[in-house]
């Protein structure tokens, strides 16, 4: 089943919806959607390789216009959408504990979440709802969103034939250690906050 799906996946990379796709997914992530944008990517760039740095700016755009969704539920919207979004996480008790210290020192928790499979939607949303500066906010966004995806699409465009077969080989592994970090990371918010 996994083999029927990875294939399908990258059948559909290939086709003139895959860039309209990995820019919804880009999008949504940022704000409420569980499952990161990589899972286009990654097979998009290995169906096309010299179409990297494209595939990893509009992955980058959209995310990034996407966190400011999710910025904006938190600012606007807390009380109806981002405290139901946050309880979804576990997190809601946590908001008033961590609130003052996060206007200090959330542009770092955001750069964090930018780059690593933790939940980055959780943070937009919380950089909304206590306020954290704007502008920090873009700038980390923008900064941590562009080295996570322009260094996966150029480290597949470099070696992606050897990294293809690879995968290919060892599509069961990867799966669970995608499945363990992509946990992970919610777990972590449990814990951390």
């Amino acid at each position: 089943m996994l083999r029927r799906l990875y294939d399908w996946t990258m059948s559909l990379a290939a086709t003139r919806y895959a860039e309209p796709g990995l820019a919804g997914v880009s999008f949504a992530e940022s704000s409420f959607f569980p499952i990161p944008p990589d899972a286009l990517l990654i097979p998009m760039v290995m169906a096309d390789r010299s179409r990297w740095f494209r595939y990893a700016l509009v992955c980058t755009l959209s995310s990034v216009a996407g966190a400011f969704v999710g910025y904006a539920i938190g600012a606007f919207l807390y009380e109806a959408v981002g405290q139901p979004l946050l309880a979804f996480y576990g997190k809601v008790d946590s908001f008033e504990r961590i609130s003052e210290w996060y206007n200090a020192w959330g542009g770092w928790g955001v750069l964090f979440a930018a780059v690593t499979p933790f939940p980055y939607k959780v943070l937009t949303i919380f950089s909304g709802a206590t306020g954290l500066n704007l502008a920090v906010f873009a700038l980390v966004s923008v900064v941590g969103r562009s080295i996570r995806f322009f260094l996966v699409a150029w480290l597949l465009y470099r070696w992606g034939a050897p990294m293809r077969t690879f995968i290919e080989k060892n599509l069961n592994l990867l799966f669970v250690i995608f499945m363990v970090l992509l946990i992970g990371g919610f777990a972590a918010i449990k814990y951390l906050f």
